[in-house]
């Protein structure tokens, strides 16, 4: 039924659109002075626009989050550490953004929106569920106000995610300890039976009989000593082994500090291609309703 009435009408919808963006394209063409005017005039603006904008400071901080293990140092354990959530949350909280505030004299609305953390992986590898390595990066109106901003969070996150291995490494300290005067004290029995037996050798007044008495008891005490040190000081290796896993590996902590460069608060090269398309735009517009104006216009007159 559609097709009959189509062809009694004798009007071809397809023609009339194919007319209108014809009749459309040529008064752009007619005055192609105005999209050319006002690409040109948008690009100007754009620049002027940054420009004007003003430069602004920003810091990176790097931080490593550590890899947190069991307590006998088998196998990696979830944590705070290995949640590629955390970095993020922290930096979006009101307690950090507070807190790195007052660190720069700044106000907290100041730093929100200004605050991006980034996992640092190699070239061309695709960021993991978990990156150890995250850079904070930090826009503000000063030097100091952006690196002081910045240390604050990145000193913010790195104790926030460490309670775990913390209390992990007082255990150890404590172990470390215990088995360092363990072994001076056992050190101070063997030297004590190792004295006693000689002055039992060195005395005139004792028989053979109790010279070797006194001889096999402090060798007892040596043998049990010397024992009891073996298994103390494979037990001090090992905490320290632990200590040294945990300092070093597990524990998290600032890389590099933040330091503070110069940068544009907006690029003027996209700001000149937006004001560029922008003008481009609107000059296609005017050329578009210039004809449909100047007929009014002339008619009114007339």
């Amino acid at each position: 039924m559609s097709e009959v009435r189509t062809k009694d009408s004798g009007v071809d919808p397809d023609a009339e659109r194919e007319v209108d963006l014809r009749s459309a394209w040529d008064r752009i063409t007619a005055r192609w002075w105005l999209p050319v005017g006002g690409l040109v005039l948008g690009a100007i603006l754009g620049v002027l626009v940054s420009i004007g904008s003003g430069d602004v400071y920003k810091a990176e901080a790097l931080i490593y989050l550590g890899q947190p293990f069991t307590p006998s140092g088998g196998g990696q354990i979830q944590s705070l550490q290995t949640n590629p959530k955390t970095v993020s949350e922290i930096l979006r909280s009101e307690a950090a953004t507070k807190t790195a505030a007052n660190a720069a004299d700044m106000s907290p609305a100041g730093l929100r929106g200004n605050v991006t953390s980034t996992p640092v992986v190699q070239a061309g590898q695709v960021a993991r569920n978990f990156t150890p390595l995250v850079q904070i990066a930090v826009r503000a109106p000063t030097r100091v106000k952006a690196e002081k901003a910045a240390n604050s969070y990145a000193n913010t996150v790195t104790t926030e995610v460490v309670p775990f291995v913390e209390q992990k490494m007082r255990l150890l300290r404590q172990q470390v300890a215990n088995d360092e005067a363990q072994l001076e004290d056992i050190g101070a029995r063997i030297d004590a039976a190792l004295a006693q037996q000689r002055a039992a050798n060195a005395d005139p007044t004792l028989s053979l009989a109790e010279k070797l008495l006194v001889s096999t008891n402090s060798n007892a005490t040596v043998n049990a000593a010397e024992s009891r040190r073996g298994s103390t000081v494979a037990d001090l290796t090992s905490a320290r082994q632990l200590l040294s896993l945990a300092e070093n590996v597990e524990l998290s902590r600032v890389v590099q500090p933040a330091v503070a460069v110069r940068a544009s608060a907006t690029s003027r090269r996209n700001a000149a291609v937006i004001g560029a398309l922008a003008g481009l735009l609107l000059g296609a517009i005017a050329a578009l309703i210039a004809d449909p104006w100047l007929r009014r216009r002339s008619t009114a007159a007339a």
